[in-house]
Protein backbone atom coordinates (compact mmCIF):
# COMPACT_ATOMS: atom_id res chain seq x y z
CA UNK A 1 0.00 0.00 0.00
CA UNK A 2 1.34 3.65 -0.42
CA UNK A 3 2.48 5.63 1.88
CA UNK A 4 1.53 8.85 2.11
CA UNK A 5 4.45 11.83 1.62
CA UNK A 6 3.85 15.45 1.82
CA UNK A 7 0.76 17.09 3.74
CA UNK A 8 -2.76 17.27 2.96
CA UNK A 9 -3.87 20.06 4.73
CA UNK A 10 -7.07 20.97 6.36
CA UNK A 11 -8.64 24.40 6.69
CA UNK A 12 -6.10 26.30 8.14
CA UNK A 13 -3.40 25.15 5.46
CA UNK A 14 -4.87 23.15 2.65
CA UNK A 15 -4.70 26.63 0.42
CA UNK A 16 -1.07 26.96 1.51
CA UNK A 17 -0.22 23.14 -0.64
CA UNK A 18 -2.86 22.65 -2.80
CA UNK A 19 -4.74 25.92 -3.52
CA UNK A 20 -3.70 27.01 -6.75
CA UNK A 21 -4.18 24.11 -8.31
CA UNK A 22 -7.95 23.13 -6.88
CA UNK A 23 -8.80 26.76 -8.18
CA UNK A 24 -8.00 25.58 -10.99
CA UNK A 25 -9.83 22.44 -11.14
CA UNK A 26 -12.49 24.17 -10.58
CA UNK A 27 -12.11 27.12 -12.99
CA UNK A 28 -12.33 24.08 -15.72
CA UNK A 29 -15.61 22.73 -14.38
CA UNK A 30 -16.61 26.11 -17.06
CA UNK A 31 -15.61 23.92 -20.11
CA UNK A 32 -18.09 21.71 -20.04
CA UNK A 33 -20.89 21.92 -22.68
CA UNK A 34 -23.79 23.91 -21.39
CA UNK A 35 -27.71 22.72 -22.11
CA UNK A 36 -27.97 25.12 -24.71
CA UNK A 37 -25.04 23.57 -26.73
CA UNK A 38 -26.61 20.31 -26.35
CA UNK A 39 -29.66 21.75 -27.59
CA UNK A 40 -27.96 22.90 -30.64
CA UNK A 41 -25.72 19.71 -31.41
CA UNK A 42 -28.46 17.38 -31.18
CA UNK A 43 -30.49 19.36 -33.53
CA UNK A 44 -27.49 19.10 -36.36
CA UNK A 45 -28.97 17.66 -39.90
CA UNK A 46 -24.67 16.93 -40.23
CA UNK A 47 -21.63 16.26 -38.62
CA UNK A 48 -20.07 19.56 -40.59
CA UNK A 49 -23.30 21.19 -38.41
CA UNK A 50 -21.72 19.58 -35.45
CA UNK A 51 -18.02 20.65 -36.21
CA UNK A 52 -19.59 24.20 -36.63
CA UNK A 53 -21.42 24.38 -33.58
CA UNK A 54 -18.66 22.64 -31.50
CA UNK A 55 -15.75 25.48 -32.49
CA UNK A 56 -18.06 28.00 -30.21
CA UNK A 57 -17.31 25.47 -27.34
CA UNK A 58 -14.07 24.64 -25.16
CA UNK A 59 -13.72 22.02 -28.03
CA UNK A 60 -13.23 24.99 -30.78
CA UNK A 61 -9.58 24.18 -31.04
CA UNK A 62 -9.67 20.50 -31.36
CA UNK A 63 -11.98 19.96 -34.17
CA UNK A 64 -10.49 23.61 -35.79
CA UNK A 65 -8.07 21.10 -37.98
CA UNK A 66 -10.22 18.54 -39.16
CA UNK A 67 -10.70 18.32 -42.60
CA UNK A 68 -14.09 15.90 -42.14
CA UNK A 69 -15.48 15.40 -38.54
CA UNK A 70 -16.09 11.50 -38.12
CA UNK A 71 -16.76 10.05 -34.38
CA UNK A 72 -13.60 8.22 -33.99
CA UNK A 73 -11.57 11.32 -35.07
CA UNK A 74 -13.69 13.85 -32.48
CA UNK A 75 -13.64 11.18 -29.68
CA UNK A 76 -9.53 10.97 -30.35
CA UNK A 77 -9.66 14.76 -30.28
CA UNK A 78 -11.47 15.15 -27.07
CA UNK A 79 -9.48 12.69 -25.30
CA UNK A 80 -6.51 13.81 -26.47
CA UNK A 81 -7.53 17.73 -25.16
CA UNK A 82 -8.54 15.91 -21.49
CA UNK A 83 -4.83 14.10 -21.59
CA UNK A 84 -3.23 17.65 -22.14
CA UNK A 85 -5.18 19.46 -19.09
CA UNK A 86 -4.71 16.38 -16.96
CA UNK A 87 -0.68 16.40 -17.86
CA UNK A 88 -0.64 20.04 -16.62
CA UNK A 89 -2.69 19.98 -13.28
CA UNK A 90 -0.08 17.19 -12.55
CA UNK A 91 2.72 18.98 -13.18
CA UNK A 92 1.37 21.72 -10.99
CA UNK A 93 0.86 19.03 -8.43
CA UNK A 94 2.43 18.79 -5.19
CA UNK A 95 2.42 15.51 -2.50
CA UNK A 96 0.19 13.78 -1.75
CA UNK A 97 -2.29 15.70 -4.48
CA UNK A 98 0.53 14.27 -7.07
CA UNK A 99 0.31 10.39 -5.94
CA UNK A 100 -3.48 10.88 -5.89
CA UNK A 101 -2.99 12.13 -9.76
CA UNK A 102 -1.16 8.94 -10.64
CA UNK A 103 -3.55 6.77 -8.85
CA UNK A 104 -6.14 7.72 -11.28
CA UNK A 105 -3.51 7.10 -14.24
CA UNK A 106 -2.98 3.13 -12.98
CA UNK A 107 -6.69 2.05 -13.88
CA UNK A 108 -6.19 3.41 -17.77
CA UNK A 109 -2.40 1.48 -17.58
CA UNK A 110 -4.13 -2.03 -16.44
CA UNK A 111 -6.79 -1.53 -19.31
CA UNK A 112 -4.30 -0.78 -22.02
CA UNK A 113 -1.76 -3.52 -20.88
CA UNK A 114 -5.48 -5.74 -21.20
CA UNK A 115 -5.77 -4.28 -24.68
CA UNK A 116 -2.28 -5.61 -25.86
CA UNK A 117 -2.44 -9.00 -24.14
CA UNK A 118 -5.58 -9.87 -25.79
CA UNK A 119 -4.50 -8.39 -28.81
CA UNK A 120 -1.45 -9.78 -28.65
CA UNK A 121 -3.94 -13.50 -28.09
CA UNK A 122 -5.91 -12.72 -31.58
CA UNK A 123 -2.76 -11.66 -33.27
CA UNK A 124 -3.69 -8.38 -34.48
CA UNK A 125 -1.12 -5.59 -35.45
CA UNK A 126 0.91 -3.88 -32.88
CA UNK A 127 0.16 -0.07 -33.92
CA UNK A 128 -3.31 -1.02 -34.59
CA UNK A 129 -3.36 -2.07 -30.78
CA UNK A 130 -1.15 0.85 -29.87
CA UNK A 131 -3.60 3.88 -31.45
CA UNK A 132 -6.32 2.46 -28.98
CA UNK A 133 -4.31 2.42 -26.01
CA UNK A 134 -5.71 5.22 -23.64
CA UNK A 135 -3.00 8.06 -23.47
CA UNK A 136 -3.45 8.48 -20.27
CA UNK A 137 -2.12 5.03 -19.52
CA UNK A 138 0.61 4.47 -21.65
CA UNK A 139 4.19 4.13 -20.76
CA UNK A 140 7.32 4.53 -22.73
CA UNK A 141 7.03 3.25 -26.32
CA UNK A 142 9.44 0.62 -25.98
CA UNK A 143 7.88 -0.82 -23.11
CA UNK A 144 4.87 -0.44 -25.08
CA UNK A 145 6.13 -2.32 -27.55
CA UNK A 146 7.26 -5.15 -25.81
CA UNK A 147 4.07 -6.73 -23.99
CA UNK A 148 2.73 -8.22 -26.82
CA UNK A 149 5.63 -9.63 -28.24
CA UNK A 150 5.62 -12.46 -25.65
CA UNK A 151 4.74 -15.69 -26.25
CA UNK A 152 0.90 -16.04 -25.68
CA UNK A 153 1.56 -19.07 -23.59
CA UNK A 154 2.48 -19.68 -19.45
CA UNK A 155 6.16 -19.20 -19.36
CA UNK A 156 5.83 -15.82 -21.76
CA UNK A 157 3.00 -14.49 -19.91
CA UNK A 158 5.57 -14.82 -16.39
CA UNK A 159 8.93 -13.60 -18.36
CA UNK A 160 6.22 -10.30 -19.29
CA UNK A 161 5.71 -9.62 -15.69
CA UNK A 162 9.15 -10.56 -14.71
CA UNK A 163 11.03 -8.56 -17.41
CA UNK A 164 8.44 -6.08 -18.04
CA UNK A 165 5.59 -5.25 -15.62
CA UNK A 166 7.12 -5.69 -12.56
CA UNK A 167 8.64 -2.14 -13.06
CA UNK A 168 5.55 -0.58 -13.92
CA UNK A 169 3.81 1.45 -11.06
CA UNK A 170 0.68 -1.30 -11.65
CA UNK A 171 3.65 -4.09 -11.37
CA UNK A 172 2.23 -4.66 -7.44
CA UNK A 173 -1.49 -5.75 -8.89
CA UNK A 174 0.16 -8.07 -11.04
CA UNK A 175 2.23 -9.82 -8.50
CA UNK A 176 -1.16 -10.32 -5.86
CA UNK A 177 -2.99 -11.18 -8.95
CA UNK A 178 -0.26 -14.28 -9.52
CA UNK A 179 0.18 -14.87 -5.82
CA UNK A 180 -3.41 -15.48 -5.23
CA UNK A 181 -4.21 -17.38 -8.22
CA UNK A 182 -0.82 -19.80 -7.81
CA UNK A 183 -2.04 -20.14 -4.19
CA UNK A 184 -5.88 -20.75 -5.04
CA UNK A 185 -4.51 -23.33 -7.88
CA UNK A 186 -1.77 -25.10 -6.03
CA UNK A 187 0.53 -24.65 -8.83
CA UNK A 188 3.66 -22.63 -10.00
CA UNK A 189 3.03 -19.06 -10.59
CA UNK A 190 4.17 -19.16 -14.00
CA UNK A 191 1.47 -21.38 -15.23
CA UNK A 192 -1.49 -18.91 -13.79
CA UNK A 193 -1.81 -16.77 -16.74
CA UNK A 194 -2.49 -19.16 -19.41
CA UNK A 195 -5.20 -20.83 -17.67
CA UNK A 196 -7.77 -17.72 -17.13
CA UNK A 197 -9.69 -15.55 -19.01
CA UNK A 198 -8.12 -11.86 -20.08
CA UNK A 199 -11.30 -10.74 -18.45
CA UNK A 200 -10.66 -12.32 -15.38
CA UNK A 201 -7.31 -10.74 -15.38
CA UNK A 202 -8.36 -7.51 -15.56
CA UNK A 203 -11.33 -7.41 -13.00
CA UNK A 204 -9.02 -9.20 -10.53
CA UNK A 205 -6.16 -5.72 -11.35
CA UNK A 206 -8.97 -3.50 -11.03
CA UNK A 207 -10.42 -5.10 -8.02
CA UNK A 208 -6.67 -4.79 -6.16
CA UNK A 209 -6.33 -0.88 -7.50
CA UNK A 210 -9.77 -0.10 -5.81
CA UNK A 211 -8.97 -1.71 -2.82
CA UNK A 212 -5.16 0.12 -2.72
CA UNK A 213 -6.57 3.75 -3.96
CA UNK A 214 -9.45 3.58 -0.81
CA UNK A 215 -6.83 2.54 1.54
CA UNK A 216 -4.41 5.71 0.38
CA UNK A 217 -7.90 8.26 0.49
CA UNK A 218 -8.48 7.03 3.48
CA UNK A 219 -4.97 7.45 5.08
CA UNK A 220 -5.31 11.17 3.75
CA UNK A 221 -8.12 11.94 5.83
CA UNK A 222 -9.99 14.87 6.51
CA UNK A 223 -13.41 15.41 3.48
CA UNK A 224 -10.99 13.45 0.46
CA UNK A 225 -11.46 10.60 2.60
CA UNK A 226 -15.40 11.00 2.70
CA UNK A 227 -15.92 12.22 -0.37
CA UNK A 228 -13.56 10.01 -2.60
CA UNK A 229 -14.07 6.89 -0.41
CA UNK A 230 -17.73 7.15 -1.49
CA UNK A 231 -17.10 7.92 -5.02
CA UNK A 232 -14.71 4.58 -4.99
CA UNK A 233 -17.23 2.81 -2.66
CA UNK A 234 -19.61 3.30 -5.44
CA UNK A 235 -17.53 2.21 -8.32
CA UNK A 236 -16.56 -1.05 -6.23
CA UNK A 237 -20.04 -2.30 -5.55
CA UNK A 238 -20.76 -1.31 -9.39
CA UNK A 239 -18.06 -3.62 -10.60
CA UNK A 240 -19.10 -6.46 -7.97
CA UNK A 241 -22.81 -6.00 -9.48
CA UNK A 242 -21.63 -6.07 -13.13
CA UNK A 243 -19.53 -8.78 -12.59
CA UNK A 244 -22.40 -10.91 -11.24
CA UNK A 245 -24.49 -10.00 -13.86
CA UNK A 246 -22.01 -10.57 -16.92
CA UNK A 247 -21.01 -13.75 -15.40
CA UNK A 248 -24.51 -15.25 -16.37
CA UNK A 249 -24.38 -17.98 -19.20
CA UNK A 250 -20.54 -18.47 -18.51
CA UNK A 251 -17.98 -20.90 -16.95
CA UNK A 252 -18.15 -17.76 -13.73
CA UNK A 253 -21.59 -18.93 -12.89
CA UNK A 254 -21.25 -22.59 -12.24
CA UNK A 255 -21.78 -23.22 -8.63
CA UNK A 256 -17.86 -24.19 -7.97
CA UNK A 257 -16.55 -21.02 -9.41
CA UNK A 258 -18.89 -19.10 -8.05
CA UNK A 259 -17.56 -19.91 -4.72
CA UNK A 260 -13.85 -19.59 -5.86
CA UNK A 261 -13.11 -17.36 -8.85
CA UNK A 262 -15.95 -15.11 -8.75
CA UNK A 263 -16.00 -14.57 -5.18
CA UNK A 264 -11.92 -13.45 -5.62
CA UNK A 265 -13.60 -10.63 -8.34
CA UNK A 266 -15.66 -8.54 -5.67
CA UNK A 267 -13.57 -5.94 -3.94
CA UNK A 268 -13.41 -5.90 -0.43
CA UNK A 269 -14.46 -2.37 -0.44
CA UNK A 270 -17.87 -0.45 -0.74
CA UNK A 271 -21.33 -0.53 0.52
CA UNK A 272 -21.83 -4.56 -0.45
CA UNK A 273 -18.70 -5.54 1.06
CA UNK A 274 -18.95 -7.62 3.55
CA UNK A 275 -22.55 -8.88 3.33
CA UNK A 276 -23.94 -7.88 0.06
CA UNK A 277 -20.56 -9.75 -1.82
CA UNK A 278 -21.34 -13.10 0.11
CA UNK A 279 -24.57 -12.79 -0.72
CA UNK A 280 -23.83 -12.12 -4.33
CA UNK A 281 -21.78 -15.15 -4.44
CA UNK A 282 -24.66 -17.54 -4.03
CA UNK A 283 -26.29 -16.17 -6.72
CA UNK A 284 -26.77 -18.17 -9.90
CA UNK A 285 -29.53 -15.85 -12.26
CA UNK A 286 -30.90 -12.27 -12.78
CA UNK A 287 -33.78 -13.06 -10.49
CA UNK A 288 -31.83 -13.96 -7.06
CA UNK A 289 -29.12 -11.06 -7.82
CA UNK A 290 -32.27 -9.18 -7.73
CA UNK A 291 -33.31 -9.89 -4.52
CA UNK A 292 -30.32 -9.00 -2.99
CA UNK A 293 -29.85 -5.65 -4.94
CA UNK A 294 -33.28 -4.98 -3.09
CA UNK A 295 -31.81 -5.40 0.25
CA UNK A 296 -29.60 -1.63 -0.81
CA UNK A 297 -31.83 0.64 -1.66
CA UNK A 298 -29.37 2.76 -3.14
CA UNK A 299 -29.30 -0.02 -5.83
CA UNK A 300 -32.59 -1.60 -5.86
CA UNK A 301 -33.63 1.41 -8.15
CA UNK A 302 -31.23 0.88 -10.53
CA UNK A 303 -32.21 -2.81 -10.58
CA UNK A 304 -35.79 -2.45 -11.08
CA UNK A 305 -34.76 0.21 -14.04
CA UNK A 306 -33.05 -3.02 -15.92
CA UNK A 307 -35.87 -5.89 -14.66
CA UNK A 308 -38.39 -3.19 -16.09
CA UNK A 309 -37.05 -3.89 -19.70
CA UNK A 310 -37.35 -0.39 -20.16
CA UNK A 311 -35.44 2.01 -23.10
CA UNK A 312 -32.48 2.42 -20.50
CA UNK A 313 -29.84 -0.19 -19.59
CA UNK A 314 -28.70 -0.91 -16.41
CA UNK A 315 -25.32 1.08 -17.37
CA UNK A 316 -27.63 4.36 -18.31
CA UNK A 317 -28.80 4.02 -14.54
CA UNK A 318 -25.13 3.51 -13.26
CA UNK A 319 -23.75 6.62 -15.35
CA UNK A 320 -26.87 8.84 -14.05
CA UNK A 321 -26.10 7.50 -10.95
CA UNK A 322 -22.20 8.10 -11.45
CA UNK A 323 -22.63 11.77 -12.91
CA UNK A 324 -24.94 13.04 -9.85
CA UNK A 325 -22.19 11.95 -7.53
CA UNK A 326 -19.42 12.92 -9.51
CA UNK A 327 -20.89 16.62 -9.59
CA UNK A 328 -21.81 16.81 -5.92
CA UNK A 329 -17.54 16.20 -5.58
CA UNK A 330 -17.59 19.85 -6.87
CA UNK A 331 -19.66 21.14 -4.31
CA UNK A 332 -17.18 20.76 -1.19
CA UNK A 333 -13.32 22.45 -0.75
CA UNK A 334 -10.27 21.97 0.41
CA UNK A 335 -10.60 18.10 -0.90
CA UNK A 336 -8.95 16.02 -4.11
CA UNK A 337 -12.63 14.31 -5.37
CA UNK A 338 -12.87 17.13 -7.40
CA UNK A 339 -9.91 16.08 -9.43
CA UNK A 340 -11.30 12.50 -10.09
CA UNK A 341 -14.79 13.99 -10.59
CA UNK A 342 -13.44 15.98 -13.48
CA UNK A 343 -11.85 13.36 -15.41
CA UNK A 344 -14.83 10.62 -15.43
CA UNK A 345 -17.23 13.47 -15.97
CA UNK A 346 -15.04 14.44 -18.94
CA UNK A 347 -15.38 11.23 -19.65
CA UNK A 348 -19.05 10.92 -19.68
CA UNK A 349 -19.72 14.38 -22.15
CA UNK A 350 -17.04 12.94 -24.24
CA UNK A 351 -19.23 9.49 -24.83
CA UNK A 352 -22.26 11.87 -25.09
CA UNK A 353 -20.43 13.14 -27.98
CA UNK A 354 -19.44 10.48 -29.82
CA UNK A 355 -23.13 9.30 -28.88
CA UNK A 356 -24.64 12.18 -30.72
CA UNK A 357 -22.54 12.05 -33.63
CA UNK A 358 -22.98 8.39 -33.86
CA UNK A 359 -27.02 9.35 -33.90
CA UNK A 360 -26.30 12.14 -36.57
CA UNK A 361 -24.31 10.01 -39.27
CA UNK A 362 -26.37 7.12 -39.07
CA UNK A 363 -29.90 8.77 -39.01
CA UNK A 364 -30.97 7.54 -35.33
CA UNK A 365 -32.46 11.01 -34.43
CA UNK A 366 -35.40 9.52 -32.66
CA UNK A 367 -32.35 8.16 -30.26
CA UNK A 368 -30.33 11.12 -30.26
CA UNK A 369 -31.42 12.41 -26.83
CA UNK A 370 -30.14 9.02 -24.75
CA UNK A 371 -27.05 10.43 -23.63
CA UNK A 372 -26.03 12.04 -19.29
CA UNK A 373 -25.65 15.65 -19.93
CA UNK A 374 -23.18 17.04 -17.50
CA UNK A 375 -24.01 20.03 -15.17
CA UNK A 376 -27.40 20.06 -16.60
CA UNK A 377 -30.15 21.99 -14.85
CA UNK A 378 -32.46 19.78 -16.17
CA UNK A 379 -30.52 16.64 -14.78
CA UNK A 380 -33.69 15.06 -12.55
CA UNK A 381 -31.36 14.91 -9.41
CA UNK A 382 -31.42 18.23 -9.24
CA UNK A 383 -34.90 18.98 -10.55
CA UNK A 384 -36.08 16.80 -7.45
CA UNK A 385 -33.76 18.97 -5.58
CA UNK A 386 -35.29 22.33 -6.53
CA UNK A 387 -38.46 20.76 -5.85
CA UNK A 388 -38.24 19.61 -2.43
CA UNK A 389 -36.99 23.40 -1.66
Amino acid sequence: MSSIKGSHGGLTDFNIHHGFIEALIRGMRCSFLKDADYHHITQCENLEDVKLNLSETDYGDAVADMAVLTPSDLQAAAIQKLVTEFKYVRTQAVEPLSTFLDFITYEYMIENIMLLLKGALSGRDINELLAQCHPLGMFKDSTMRSIPTFEPNAKGFADLYQTVLVDTPVGPYFAMFLQESSSSMGGEVRNVIEEVEIEIIKSSLIKYWLEDFSQYVAKLGGDTAEIMGELLKVRADTNAINITLNSFGTPLNDPAMRSSDRKRLYPAVGHLYPSGTSMLTDVSNEEELGRVLALFPQYSSIWNVHAAGADKSIDDAFYERDVEALELAFEGQMHFGAFYAYVKLKEQEIRNLVWITECILQSQKDEIHKFVPVFSHHAPWRASAAKAR
